[in-house]
């Protein structure tokens, strides 16, 4: 026997915490490739998937001498996505770490600057 729940609304999910993710579309197939265009803008995407493209094509070609297609299409597809992802990953780390250091530098900014000005303050005395 299955338990239903009846405090919840009809036609609605049990678990209300997830996200809906949409995706506005133009409607012309054309105009929404174009914005698809626009991935090199997005950080550490362009270099990570040239990465993995380059990797993917390598190991590629290499198995295809001493396998089939299918298999070496299989090495080339698996690389690519092992490759992009990992370099996507460390990219974003070192994004974010510099991110830290710089807001770290911002917030201690003015600490400098208060210092000099006490100090200069008490050398005039």
């Amino acid at each position: 026997m299955a338990s239903t729940d009846t405090s919840a609304e009809p036609g609605k999910s049990s678990s209300l915490n997830k996200p809906e993710y949409q995706t506005s579309t133009t409607g012309n197939y054309w105009t929404d490739v174009k914005e698809a265009v626009k991935i090199g803008e997005i950080p550490c995407a362009r270099s990570s998937l040239l990465s993995g493209i380059a990797s993917g094509a390598g190991v590629g070609v290499i198995r295809g001498l001493s396998a089939g297609p299918l298999v070496a299409c299989n090495w080339a597809v698996g690389t690519f996505m092992l490759i992009s992802l990992g370099t996507w990953s460390a990219c974003r780390k070192s994004l974010e770490d510099e991110r830290r250091r710089v807001q770290q530098v911002v917030e201690q900014l003015p600490k400098r600057f208060a210092k000099k000005s006490d100090e200069s303050s008490q050398d005039q005395k």
